[in-house]
């Protein structure tokens, strides 16, 4: 992806990006929740992880509180009922 040096200056400026198709794998239940955290805020789930992703790389909160309340809804109508510290002890199911 080309870089730019000026992202400051120019808020409203529109910078064309290159987006591709990635094969990633997740959690089944973690997916639905940020599908529908992606329908919540009328962003498609690309663009919710991208966010996601470039809050998480300048060390900056991913979501307000009112954000994390919808999350906490959310995770219990999908049976996520599981945090971070959990996943390190995942292995995959057989399909």
């Amino acid at each position: 992806m080309e870089q730019h040096n000026d992202q400051t200056s120019g808020k409203n400026q529109k910078i064309k990006v290159e987006r591709v198709q990635t094969g990633i794998r997740m959690e089944k239940s973690m997916v639905k929740v940020l599908k529908a955290m992606a329908e919540y805020h009328d962003i498609s789930l690309g663009v919710l992880l991208e966010r996601i992703v470039l809050r998480a790389f300048e060390n900056k909160p991913v979501f307000n509180q009112e954000s994390l309340e919808k999350i906490k809804a959310i995770k219990e109508v999908y049976d996520m009922n599981y945090g971070l510290e959990i996943s390190h002890q995942w292995v995959d199911s057989e399909n």
